[in-house]
């Protein structure tokens, strides 16, 4: 019959966690932006006037967010002319308007490992 005065023991487990996840995510723009630039014009307005008059929109929801917006009345946008006829001039106008500016998706997953060791030492 054998005799032991010391040894040791050692057990180790290990477990594996896995995580898929999908974020979503929605920019609205709830107004609108207008801009114009341009040389050898001005606003044809008798104010001077260069901004359009505006639309209040409806409520309404998407995915349980409500949102509303503002856009431009197009027949009430700024009326240019040229100051010195028979010279260059340019205008550039730009109007983004209100709505869905954008929607990112992201999706990762994330795998997380442990590792546990446990060690018995005994004697005699």
């Amino acid at each position: 019959m054998p005799q032991f005065r010391s040894g040791s023991s050692t057990m180790s487990s290990t477990s594996q966690s896995v995580i898929n996840e999908t974020i979503t995510s929605h920019q609205y723009n709830s107004g609108f932006s207008y801009s114009a630039s341009g040389h050898n014009i001005e606003s044809a307005d008798v104010d001077g006037y260069i901004n359009p008059s505006t639309i209040a929109g409806e409520n309404q929801i998407l995915n349980g967010v409500q949102f509303n917006w503002t856009s431009p009345n197009l027949e009430a946008v700024p009326r240019w002319k040229i100051v010195n006829a028979g010279e260059s001039f340019s205008l550039v106008e730009s109007l983004q308007s209100a709505g869905l500016a954008n929607v990112t998706t992201i999706n990762r997953t994330i795998t997380t490992t442990t590792t546990t060791e446990t060690t018995s030492i005994f004697g005699q």
